[in-house]
């Protein structure tokens, strides 16, 4: 154990001596430990007089033509608090919250175009009003628009991919609504 110490000792010794590179890298690291593991949440959690929320349809303002669109955005919302589970979704007659959604549009632009101006990848984009109500405090939380896109290809089956970029745009802005609702208090 004694030779161990002296060891330690003389080691330490010689790279402060030296300065060497593993020396500075010992004192720096302890450093980046520690203030790498800092971490806060700009907000918190729904209010205790908040159980429940109702999310009636979302109405599609977007004039997309889009067959299922307000029914698939209803239900990602629908499916993204059940899943958070920090408020229960019931019908309006018995919540303590609502939250109103209106799509207003539905834009598809070109985001890769390549050699001899052909797109070769597209982005859909969802815009999307929402209405926070707290029926508890008879006050509107919030009137904010949301959007959040997906991307998919020009290639191979457009429709399906177009579809599945519409469900990943839907399921990004759910979340986005979910986490304005639970945690920007």
């Amino acid at each position: 154990m004694f030779k161990v110490v002296i060891f330690l000792k003389t080691f330490y010794l010689d790279m402060i001596r030296t300065k060497t590179r593993y020396f500075q890298y010992f004192l720096i690291f302890p450093l980046f430990f520690l203030f790498g593991c800092a971490y806060s949440f700009t907000g918190s959690s729904v209010p205790n007089h908040l159980k429940s929320i109702a999310i009636p349809f979302c109405v599609d303002k977007s004039g997309s033509g889009e067959p299922n669109m307000a029914d698939n955005f209803t239900s990602s919302l629908i499916e993204q608090f059940i899943s958070d589970n920090s408020l229960a979704v019931t019908d309006k007659s018995k919540a303590d919250a609502l939250l109103d959604c209106t799509i207003n549009s539905l834009p598809d632009s070109p985001v890769t175009i390549q050699g001899g101006e052909n797109v070769s990848s597209r982005r859909i984009t969802i815009n999307a009003r929402v209405v926070y109500k707290d029926f508890v405090m008879k006050k509107t939380v919030f009137d904010k628009s949301f959007s959040n896109y997906g991307d998919y290809s020009t290639e191979g089956d457009i429709p399906t991919n177009r579809s599945n970029a519409i469900q990943t745009a839907i399921d990004k802005i759910t979340e986005d609504i979910l986490l304005a609702v639970v945690s920007d208090w």
